[in-house]
């Protein structure tokens, strides 16, 4: 009896041994495809940065990415199925400025931009640009806000839409310079872009990679630059701090948000895998192409990066009286 129990424990024992293991390698992440949701149509600057994120990602993690595009909302219906689906980990989201900046801001959402999410790391950022119509007569910032103060509620400005980040900047300016010019709101910054070439408008703060054709075909003139450093593809046009101006240290950004409630090694695991991806030097060179610098960030920065950049448009929101229905 005694010898019977002692042969069914030494049977049983390298089961037990394995058992920890086993379930360690069925809850090992990622170990299954991960949906990367990116809140515009495929084709544009964000979607080709989110492609060009997961393949080098998803190559490190040993694991395929499967970019779903969810345009539509200015980024609400994405951010809905983000916030909406299960914290494991399997569904990211492709935040930038507008969902988790000048939306929460400017909008009423059906979701808080950032008790919903999980802040998992920043991807990088492009500063915008304040460019003039060519044949204004202006070379320099300094020259820009004598001219729009010797000619009050004369010029005008157009933007990508009401609250988007093209509006805001420029609100932003207009306010530290005291000065009055009429807002134009396009449906987008193409055809913000025709107007401002043509010279129905005659300024804008587009995205710097948005303005790069027209800056090297001549068609406007760059002034100045957001951002707390020069850009590397204009080392000669200065920042807007540089030219005495405040609070333009906002850029374009984007990065990337999961679920509310993600577990602590799966946002660990993802942060550091993408700080990898971010310093290679072919990224940076894919990068390049929509003037991004990639930005490394824990997941404790960039939570508080997404909270200060609300802020920082709420404010001004507030009080410039910039308040859209939905």
């Amino acid at each position: 009896m005694k010898r019977r129990l002692i042969l069914q424990a030494l049977q049983t024992a390298p089961a037990l041994a394995l058992a920890p293991a086993a379930a360690f390698a069925q809850s090992a992440y990622p170990n299954k495809t991960i949906r990367y949701i990116v809140p515009v149509s495929a084709g544009g600057g964000s979607d080709m940065v989110g492609r060009t994120l997961t393949e080098r990602w998803g190559a490190l993690l040993k694991q395929s990415f499967v970019v779903d595009n969810q345009a539509g909302g200015g980024g609400v219906i994405a951010c809905q199925a983000t916030a909406r689906a299960a914290p494991d980990g399997y569904t990211l989201l492709q935040g930038y400025v507008a969902t988790h900046g000048t939306s929460p801001a400017t909008r009423k959402l059906p979701y808080d931009a950032v008790k919903d999410f999980t802040a998992i790391g920043m991807i990088g950022a492009t500063p915008n640009v304040l460019v003039v119509n060519s044949a204004l007569p202006v070379k320099t910032v300094k020259e820009f806000v004598d001219y729009v103060k010797k000619n009050p509620g004369k010029l005008s400005y157009g933007s990508a839409g009401q609250g988007s980040l093209t509006h805001l900047t420029m609100e932003l300016f207009k306010q530290q310079i005291d000065s009055f010019m009429v807002h134009i709101p396009y449906r987008g910054i193409a055809p913000a872009f025709t107007d401002l070439i043509g010279g129905q408008t005659q300024a804008m703060f587009p995205g710097l990679a948005a303005a790069l054709p027209h800056i090297r075909s001549g068609r406007v003139r760059p002034l100045a630059v957001t951002g707390l450093a020069r850009h590397s593809l204009f080392k000669d046009l200065p920042t807007l701090y540089e030219s005495g101006f405040k609070g333009f240290d906002a850029q374009q950004w984007y990065g990337v948000m999961g679920p509310a409630n993600m577990p602590g090694p799966i946002v660990k695991t993802l942060n550091e895998s993408l700080a990898t991806v971010l310093k290679a030097p072919d990224l940076r060179e894919k990068l390049s192409i929509e003037a991004i610098e990639p930005i490394v960030m824990s997941p404790e920065q960039f939570a508080d990066f997404v909270k200060k950049d609300i802020a920082r448009w709420t404010k001004l929101a507030k009080d410039r009286k910039i308040e859209l229905d939905s």
